[in-house]
């Protein structure tokens, strides 16, 4: 009873002149719970019987819910992978393919679905020509779309192999297949390399020759095919640095042997070390043939990988570190070096104790990249961490290269050094260079380390003094006063009349848009000894009428929860 009161409800709401999607997913959604109910309750109880009359019958309604439901709202795909999940889920593949068939029809420009049902087609349903089939359509659409053409070699290199595989096993059970015979073409993966060719006069780029490449080498039958592809690598796109990395990667793999029992550790390190030393020969016949500066980002992240490899030998490990560094240094005497590698080759240079040439290095990438902020921040944290006597002179000359809109990070950086290095009188005067150095909504930052600073090395009225006196200048951060109030409250003698002014000052500045520091300031007259209860109307007559929009509604919830003792 209570499922036929449910269903009819749910019935009853998709039968309305006015449908929505809800609606119907509700009405899904439940069915499928449902399912998954009794196929659990037959699960417990071993009952198998009546399938066609319950589960069969549920079945078809989902299906003819989807149905209603897709035709409705066709541009929904979410709403028929929905359908296709469901499918697969209940073995439905006569209706699956019904809906793949549907789909496509109307999402025909979306190259991920026709990728999905030839996939369904080759692996579920075993049918290598629909899955052809469904690629050619596809390709009709997208005729220039890597990815559908990379998965339709991969399916053909898969028909392939299967069979072989088909073959192999009548050979060895030595059946007599009559007329039938496999065709070597097909079983050498010629419709692949047919693909493959006809995908290479559409689609330019190394990196699609280096996807097919990648595919081609997981079946073990493809040698013809590699060769050919690398061939097209290096005669058509022999000046692209990722063609010069992949060849000098592959070294690595070319003439490596398994190890055995008998190889000492010795052997396989110096075996290494020569597939190293093969692939750094090929990178630097790329440099020289190709002087990029993706070509040396390509052979320093080759060099960086192999250095971060873990082990335990340290002659390699030291080989490694030199001739990384050696890379690092040729790309510089190139001037081909990026920011980022800057930044690569400084930290490995402090990470191994070599404080002179990080020095050396930092300048060197400062002078290069005399307007980046980052360049100079980096130099300055070299300079800083190895206590090194000409910051300040450094500080002078990135303040004089870099534009006062962006140079926020070099000031709180000179401020923060200065704390634990100059005099109080050098800190201040910097705090106050700073403030008038950087932009207008720059300076709040540095006004609000200012406070902080005052406050810790100075004393209260010192502080106090300097909040009236930052007060004349905008902007403010909302921070800036709650540090003040912060500082107010943790005096002895915290007076209400000074956390008033500080509110009123914050209100007048974030009032419009910020309802807590309507109710702070509220809770401060409630609880604070010399506070004024009687104030609280007027502060919240005040904040309906300057409180912005939906704030409004945010504050009465917010108030109300206050006088009742729950906020």
């Amino acid at each position: 009873r209570a499922v036929l009161r449910k269903a009819s409800a749910l019935e009853y709401k998709i039968q309305r002149r006015a449908l929505r999607k809800e609606d119907f997913i509700n009405y899904i959604q439940y069915e499928v719970n449902l399912l998954e109910l009794i196929k659990k309750r037959r699960a417990r109880i071993g009952y198998s019987f009546k399938k066609d009359e319950i589960e069969h019958s549920i079945l078809h309604r989902v299906h003819s819910l989807f149905n209603r439901a897709t035709g409705k709202w066709k541009d929904d795909v979410q709403l028929w992978l929905s359908h296709v999940a469901f499918c697969k889920q209940w073995n439905a593949k006569h209706q699956l393919s019904k809906v793949f068939s549907t789909m496509l029809a109307i999402h025909s420009n979306k190259p991920a679905l026709w990728i999905m049902a030839a996939k369904w087609e080759m692996e579920t349903r075993l049918s290598s020509e629909s899955a052809r089939h469904l690629f050619l359509r596809a390709l009709r659409f997208h005729p220039e779309c890597p990815k559908l053409y990379q998965e339709y070699f991969r399916m053909e290199l898969m028909h392939a192999e299967k069979q072989r595989k088909e073959k192999k096993e009548f050979e060895q059970a030595k059946m007599d297949l009559g007329e039938f015979n496999y065709s070597e073409e097909i079983l050498n993966g010629e419709m692949a390399r047919i693909v493959y060719r006809d995908a290479s006069q559409k689609i330019k780029g190394v990196e699609f020759q280096l996807t097919v490449l990648s595919i081609a080498k997981l079946f073990d039958f493809t040698q013809d095919l590699q060769k050919e592809i690398l061939e097209c690598l290096q005669t058509i796109y022999a000046d692209d640095p990722l063609t010069w990395n992949y060849m000098a990667r592959r070294e690595l793999e070319l003439g490596s042997v398994q190890p055995t029992e008998n190889t000492t550790k010795q052997k396989k390190v110096s075996e290494i070390a020569q597939r190293e030393e093969r692939c750094c020969a090929v990178f630097d016949e790329a440099v020289r043939a190709v002087p990029a500066g993706d070509m040396w980002k390509c052979y320093i992240t080759f060099c960086l990988e192999r250095y971060n490899r873990k082990t335990n030998s340290e002659e390699l490990k030291q080989k490694r570190l030199e001739r990384t560094l050696n890379v690092f240094s040729k790309a510089h005497e190139s001037n081909l070096l990026s920011e980022a590698l800057y930044k690569q080759w400084l930290q490995l240079l402090l990470d191994s104790n070599l404080s002179e040439k990080a020095v050396e290095v930092a300048e060197a990438a400062a002078r290069h990249f005399s307007q980046s902020v980052e360049m100079w921040q980096m130099r300055l944290q070299v300079l800083i961490q190895l206590k090194r006597g000409d910051v300040t002179q450094c500080f002078e000359e990135a303040i004089k290269h870099v534009k006062s809109k962006g140079a926020l990070p070099l000031w709180t950086l000179w401020v923060e050094w200065s704390e634990g290095t100059n005099s109080k009188e050098d800190t201040e005067a910097l705090y106050q260079r700073s403030l008038h150095a950087t932009t207008p909504a720059e300076s709040v930052t540095m006004k609000e380390m200012y406070l902080d600073w005052t406050y810790r090395n100075c004393g209260y009225k010192k502080v106090k003094r300097l909040f009236t006196s930052l007060c004349e200048n905008r902007p403010f951060s909302l921070d800036f006063f709650r540090k003040m109030i912060q500082i107010e409250k943790e005096q002895e003698s915290c007076k209400m009349l000074h956390m008033r002014e500080y509110y009123e000052r914050a209100l007048r500045e974030f009032g419009s848009t910020n309802t807590d520091l309507w109710l702070d300031y509220i809770k401060e007259e409630l609880s604070h000894p010399q506070g004024k209860p009687e104030n609280c109307g007027s502060i919240h007559w005040r904040a309906m009428k300057m409180l912005q929009g939906d704030l409004v509604e945010d504050f009465v919830s917010k108030y109300t929860l206050l006088q009742t003792g729950l906020l």
